[in-house]
C-alpha cells in the first residue's frame, strides 16, 4: 500500500495547524475571515512548528450549513496563495472545484470529510485524506448509531483508501473522524482502538483539538462542558495518546504545545524503549511502527 512520501517521513509525528476562514467555526469563527488575518494566523502556526497549515473556508461543525462554491474559493484561494511558499498547505473541502482551485492556488493536500474527493487527488496528483463522518454536518449528530464504531470506520476509511491508491493516489491518510457524527463514548471506543486502525497500513490523521466532547469529560468548576478556548488540556492529552497509538499526524488549533509534544513522543516511539513497558505492549506498537515505516 502506498504511503506518505519519503520526505513527509519523521521520527516524530507530523502537526497539522488548523486555519479557518470562516464566520462560523465552532472554535475560531470569524476570529479569521479576514484573509490578511488568516495569513498572519497561519504564518504564526509555521513559526510555531507548524508541518502542514489545513486552510478551510466551510465550517463543518454539527448544525453547520453549506456555503457556496464561489464564497468558499474567495476565501480560501488568497490565503493559500500567501502561505504555499513558506509551508506545506492542505485544503479543507468536500468540493470538487474548490480543492481543484485551492490545488492550483499551491496545496498539496486534500482534507476531505466526505472521503470522496480521491479523484481529484489523482487527477492533480496531490496527496488525500479520507475522513470518516456519518450523516452530513447539519445532522450528522442526531443520534449517530453503530453496532462496532471501530470497525465500521476502519472498514470504511481503508476501503476508501485502497480505492484511492488504485486510481493512482500516491499519498493517502485516513482519518476515523473524532466528533464527525460520533457520541463521547464512541470517540473514546475509536480513540480507545486508534493502534488498530494504524495497523492498516496507511498513514493515521487524528483530530480531538477542542471538539466538543472534550469539554464534557472535564467540564468547568459549575459542571457545565468547558468551552473551546479551555479544553487545551484535553486537546493536548487525546492528541498525545493518539501519537502513542501511531498516528502520524495530529491535526490541531494549539501548536507550540502540540509541537512539543510530538519531539517528546517521538522517541518513545523508536524500536528500543525501557524494558519496564509490558513485552507485549512494546511488540505491538514497535510493528505498528515499523509496519508505516515511521521510524528513519
Amino acid at each position: 500500500m502506498s504511503g506518505p512520501s519519503p520526505t513527509l517521513r519523521a521520527v516524530r509525528p507530523l502537526v497539522m495547524g488548523v486555519v479557518n476562514v470562516t464566520p462560523d467555526s465552532f472554535s475560531d469563527g470569524g476570529l479569521y475571515l479576514d484573509a490578511g488575518r488568516a495569513i498572519e494566523h497561519g504564518l504564526a502556526l509555521v513559526a510555531e512548528g507548524a508541518d502542514i497549515v489545513d486552510v478551510g473556508g466551510e465550517s463543518s461543525r454539527p448544525g453547520a450549513e453549506p456555503v457556496a462554491e464561489d464564497e468558499e474559493c474567495r476565501r480560501v484561494v488568497p490565503v493559500i496563495e500567501a502561505l504555499a511558499g513558506s509551508v506545506r498547505v492542505s485544503v479543507d473541502t468536500v468540493k470538487p472545484g474548490v480543492a481543484r482551485a485551492a490545488v492550483a492556488a499551491g496545496a498539496t493536500l486534500i482534507n476531505d470529510i466526505s472521503a470522496s474527493l480521491w479523484p481529484v487527488a489523482a487527477e492533480t496528483g496531490v496527496g488525500w485524506v479520507a475522513m470518516h463522518m456519518k450523516g452530513t454536518p447539519p445532522t450528522m449528530q442526531n443520534d449517530p448509531v453503530y453496532q462496532d464504531v471501530a470497525a465500521e470506520v476502519r472498514s470504511f476509511v481503508l476501503s476508501q483508501a485502497t480505492e484511492a491508491t488504485a486510481a493512482g493516489v500516491a499519498e493517502v491518510w485516513v482519518d476515523p473522524g473524532i466528533g464527525f457524527g460520533k457520541t463521547t463514548d464512541q470517540n473514546l471506543a475509536l480513540l480507545h482502538h486508534l493502534v488498530e486502525l494504524v495497523g492498516g497500513g496507511f498513514p493515521v490523521l487524528v483530530g480531538t483539538s477542542r471538539k466538543t466532547f472534550l469539554g464534557r469529560l472535564a467540564p468547568g468548576a459549575d459542571g457545565r462542558p468547558a468551552p473551546p478556548q479551555d479544553r487545551l488540556a484535553g486537546s493536548l492529552s487525546t492528541a498525545t495518546w493518539a501519537m502513542l497509538a501511531g498516528a502520524a499526524m495530529v491535526r490541531v488549533h494549539d501548536v507550540a504545545a502540540t509541537v512539543q509534544a510530538a519531539r517528546l513522543v517521538g522517541p518513545t516511539r523508536l524500536p528500543r524503549r525501557p524494558t519496564t513497558m509490558p513485552t507485549t505492549m512494546t511488540e505491538e506498537l514497535d510493528a505498528k511502527v515499523a509496519m508505516r515505516g515511521m521510524c528513519a
